[in-house]
């Protein structure tokens, strides 16, 4: 479970009426430069205070697979709160802030404390808070405005891959018709990793486009790992509470 706990940080770490968004992709996506691109990925930028999620989790790798529901609280760019429920009891806790990334998990009765340089380097990719926020609302991980891309087209989406030369490769896909991330791949070559975020489903809630399904796949020397998560429920702007504490007895982690 605190494997499990971890990488489900990664990706997280009263609802809505929700509908489907209707695009017509019979129209044939026409070529076009990386800036103009990310300029139209960006116009479609959501715009919320706060956000909540429930969700159901599947995790799986090359030993098990486990069925969960996910909590998720979001207070733009300063906190994450995931809770983690297995048949209605909370197995797993975490808070994340630009600073800071915590959890506890009940099974062995630990938690961590520490920053995102640790667990970036056990998870195998590098994280920061923007990132796992955008992972979660299906924006681009980086800052695409501030970088070089190549750019190309299959089929109906738009490929930009990162033109800085390195061990590390990035590739985002964005669909031709809203301009929303449809998949984005960080590699890092010489240590044999890839992870994989690809969102489908797209739905409006509340004037906001959110992908309802996420799919992320880890890929390490070590194996592999597959967080597939639904969102059942989400709803923006409302007040919400962050209650996070280590039940008292909890053994601290240390992550090397």
């Amino acid at each position: 479970m605190k494997k499990i706990a971890a990488l489900i940080v990664l990706v997280l770490m009263v609802a809505c009426k929700a509908k489907s968004v209707v695009t017509d992709a019979t129209e044939p996506a026409t070529f076009l430069k990386a800036k103009t691109i990310i300029d139209k990925h960006y116009s479609n930028k959501i715009e919320y205070t706060t956000l909540y999620i429930k969700s159901s989790v599947r995790y799986a790798d090359e030993k098990q697979t486990q069925n969960v529901t996910a909590e998720i609280r979001i207070k733009k760019d300063e906190q994450i709160l995931v809770s983690i429920r297995f048949l209605g009891i909370t197995m797993a806790k975490a808070s994340i802030t630009p600073t800071s990334v915590s959890y506890y998990e009940k099974i062995k009765g630990t938690y961590f404390e520490g920053d995102f340089s640790s667990l970036s380097k056990w998870l195998g990719t590098d994280l920061d808070y923007g990132k796992v926020q955008n992972m979660l609302t299906g924006e681009a991980l980086d800052d695409l405005s501030k970088g070089k891309y190549i750019e190309s087209l299959v089929e109906q989406l738009y490929r930009l891959d990162d033109a800085e030369k390195g061990n590390t490769k990035k590739t985002f896909y964005i669909d031709a018709t809203d301009f929303k991330v449809k998949k984005q791949e960080i590699t890092q070559t010489k240590e044999s990793r890839m992870i994989q975020i690809a969102y489908a489903d797209n739905k409006i809630f509340n004037e906001y486009a959110m992908p309802t399904n996420v799919v992320i796949n880890s890929y390490q020397k070590e194996g592999k790992a597959e967080i597939s998560l639904d969102y059942n429920t989400i709803s923006f702007n409302e007040e919400l509470s962050f209650p996070y504490s280590v039940p008292n007895g909890y053994n601290r982690v240390i992550i090397k």
